[in-house]
């Protein structure tokens, strides 16, 4: 079912300064900034690797206000690792299997995620303490859709 680490998303208190750190010390590369008011947090996607299945990324994690769930965990533990997200090739049937199995899901139907994707969080208390996310990337357009 799990396809890659698709990313580990990362909670900082400025998402400028953290982009120019992992720029100038990783070398990596920014391939998305975005605003996700659903989630209330700006993110920035930075390219790892590419592999079978997709590319890996760290994901930067500001928060859009203090009573966010980001500015929440930055308020209890400050900045650091904010969750662990897995490749899958269908969120929705992944959620349905993993749900079944009784994993409490904190989303029961899919939802909209960094770079198109499509995403689901697992309920961390049972995923050791993890939050974890499930993420199906986008279908890949080929040339010929482009014409």
């Amino acid at each position: 079912m799990l396809l890659r680490i698709d990313h580990v998303g990362i909670a900082c208190a400025n998402l400028d300064e953290k982009i120019d750190f992992y720029r100038s010390t990783f070398g990596v590369t920014v391939v998305s900034l975005e605003v996700n008011e659903e989630q209330g947090v700006k993110e920035a996607m930075l390219h790892v690797a590419d592999g079978e299945g997709g590319g890996s990324y760290i994901q930067l994690l500001e928060p859009l206000g203090p009573d966010t769930p980001v500015g929440k965990f930055l308020a209890k533990r400050g900045e650091g690792v904010h969750h662990v997200a897995y490749g899958v090739p269908d969120v929705a049937q992944a959620i349905r299997e993993i749900g079944g199995r009784g994993v409490r899901l904190i989303d029961s139907d899919p939802r909209h995620g960094a770079m198109g994707t499509s995403i689901a969080f697992l309920h961390p208390k049972d995923v050791g303490g993890v939050l974890t996310e499930l993420v199906q990337s986008p279908p890949r357009q080929s040339l010929a859709d482009e014409t």
